[in-house]
């Protein structure tokens, strides 16, 4: 039953009878809501934790997915406004990752009373260049990576993967990275990639009026520094640490950094 948001993104509650705040975590392309076991534990004590798959990801009902429907991160940040009002979350602290960071934004401006927190970790409000703006892309670098998807797609994840997760000393995380890619129908993948990379949200950033915690890695090949500093510089109340890690996954490859910006930060 795809009217049910709950069924539909496979949506998991953690203490729902916590008096503790709600705490909603939120994955990036190419992972599921299980990126966030590690961190997500962490919490497990004091607060309501809820985590759910993006339609086209991990255990989210196959069949929700249409690339008609999703041809833009407003169709993601809808399910997740709906989710919360299944939930009845108000006030809660979201945290998203990488694309999961402009939808949880949208979402927000969208309905302000959902989050009074937000913590984006590697998020990007545009990843192709532009005059002034770096975002880590140009047009004909998308081509390529849209065509390797096309004609070999695990190929393309079997390189894709050890680069973006980088910490080239853990091959086993780039290799647990690559098993939810892998996890994904082709096709999906390569619709949704494609509106992740193509997608500008710069003029939705002023947008947001919450507390909002920032969090870069040294090094992302998905998202420069320069990204992460426009974003700081754009959205009004926020604050931006640099943390120890490598790669666009810290909260799989520095779990412990994390897991202290987010204590520090709420």
């Amino acid at each position: 039953m795809l009217s049910d948001p709950l069924v539909k993104n496979n949506v998991t509650v953690v203490n729902n009878d916590s008096k503790g705040r709600t705490i909603i975590f939120a994955h990036g392309f190419g992972t599921d809501q299980n990126a966030w076991k590690e961190v997500s534990t962490a919490f497990a004590n004091d607060h309501r934790m809820v985590l759910y798959d993006n339609v086209g990801a991990g255990k989210a009902q196959p069949e929700a997915f249409s690339p008609n429907r999703y041809d833009s991160l407003h169709s993601y940040a809808d399910d997740l406004v709906e989710i919360c009002a299944a939930l009845d979350v108000k006030d809660a602290i979201m945290v998203g990752h990488s694309v999961s960071g402009m939808i949880s934004l949208l979402a927000a401006i969208k309905q302000p009373d959902l989050f009074s927190e937000m913590i984006l970790v590697g998020a990007s409000p545009r990843y192709l260049n532009d005059d002034g703006y770096v975002g880590g892309f140009d047009q004909p670098s998308l081509n390529g990576l849209y065509d390797a998807m096309a004609n070999n797609y695990y190929a393309w994840v079997s390189g894709f993967a050890p680069a973006a997760m980088a910490n080239p000393d853990r091959p086993e995380l780039a290799m647990g990275f690559a098993e939810t890619l892998s996890a994904i129908r082709p096709d999906i993948a390569q619709s949704v990639a494609r509106v992740i990379f193509q997608s500008d949200h710069r003029a939705d950033l002023h947008k947001l009026n919450k507390r909002t915690l920032l969090l870069q890695t040294k090094h992302d090949i998905a998202v420069p520094m320069q990204v992460a500093e426009y974003l700081a510089r754009n959205i009004g109340n926020s604050t931006m640490h640099v943390v120890d890690a490598e790669g666009h996954f810290p909260h799989i490859s520095a779990a412990k950094e994390i897991i202290r910006e987010i204590r520090n930060f709420i």
